[in-house]
Parts: C-alpha cells; sequence; structure tokens
C-alpha cells in the first residue's frame, strides 16, 4: 500500500479502508490470520507495527496542512499516536463496502482490537464498541476526538483494559 496515496491535506485518511488498532503484535498477526479465512487476500491487509505507526503520524503531524484541522483526521492521528506510544500494532484493511467494513470489525474484535475506524469519504465510523464506553459526545477541531472515556484521553481506553484486554 502506498501510505502517501491516502492522504488528506497531509494525513493519513486510507478512503475505503478500515483502521484495527491491537494492544499487542501477536493479537494482531491473529487478526491478519482470521482475515485471511474470511477471504481477505494479502494485498487487502496492511501491517504496521507500533514504530511503523508512530513514525507515520510524526511525519503526518510535521506535514500536515492548517486545513487537515476543519475534520477530525488530525484528532484522529493524534488519538492513533497516543496509542502507537504505548506499542499498539495496526492493521489497514481495505473494505469495498459497509457491509464488509463491519465484517472485518466483527471478525477482529474478539480478537482483542480496540479500534476499528472505516474511513468513507466523509465521514470516519467507529466500528468497535466496548461495554465501558461512555456516551459518544460532539467532536469539534477545538475538543479534539472524543475517547469515549472519563478523562477524554485516548491512552485511558487502553490503560482501563489493563493487561488482559492486551
Amino acid at each position: 500500500m502506498d501510505f502517501d496515496q491516502h492522504q488528506s491535506f497531509g494525513v493519513f485518511k486510507p478512503i475505503g479502508h478500515v483502521v484495527v488498532s491491537f494492544p499487542t503484535q501477536e493479537q494482531a498477526v491473529k487478526g491478519v490470520r482470521a482475515l485471511a479465512e474470511i477471504g481477505l487476500v494479502h494485498d487487502d491487509v496492511h501491517y504496521l507495527s507500533d514504530r511503523q505507526m508512530l513514525e507515520k503520524i510524526e511525519h503526518d503531524l510535521a506535514d500536515a496542512s492548517t486545513l487537515a484541522s476543519i475534520g477530525q483526521e488530525l484528532n484522529l492521528a493524534r488519538a492513533q499516536r497516543d496509542l502507537a506510544q504505548l506499542g499498539y500494532h495496526w492493521l489497514v484493511v481495505r473494505a469495498r463496502n459497509d457491509g464488509r467494513a463491519a465484517q472485518i470489525a466483527d471478525c477482529l474484535k474478539p480478537l482483542g482490537a480496540e479500534r476499528a475506524q472505516h474511513y468513507g469519504r466523509f465521514i470516519i465510523e467507529e466500528l468497535i464498541e466496548h461495554v465501558e464506553d461512555t456516551a459518544q459526545v460532539a467532536e469539534s477541531p477545538d475538543r479534539g476526538l472524543n475517547a469515549q472515556t472519563p478523562s477524554g484521553e485516548e491512552a485511558e481506553r487502553a490503560l482501563r483494559r489493563g493487561p488482559q484486554g492486551r
């Protein structure tokens, strides 16, 4: 996958893909195998380690246009950076339609996927909900991405799930 072709105003925006975060490399690797079992081929699934994702996000944040702050792309990149700094690993999976995106999330959630965001042309939709998530509130460039945690911080999602979620 040429990540540079999947950008909006200098920030990673892989339209038609689901970006999935896992607490461990082992879980992400299991995710790759599970996706193969539901018919996704190698070219549809791209793995990024915590370091690779962190490097990508830092590059994007440094090069982002001021127009990127209009939507949630910058806030989402910052939330992903928080998880990458905690050691999360990533799969970027092609989803040809909403049904396939939901199938991908349903396949990966039991394997420990923390987040699965489906990137549409106009909307980025969170596909994984957890029982302990707080109610969704309005997001804005100023307020940032709603992490659905009491503190509002993405890192709290990982910390509250603890080692059992990893």
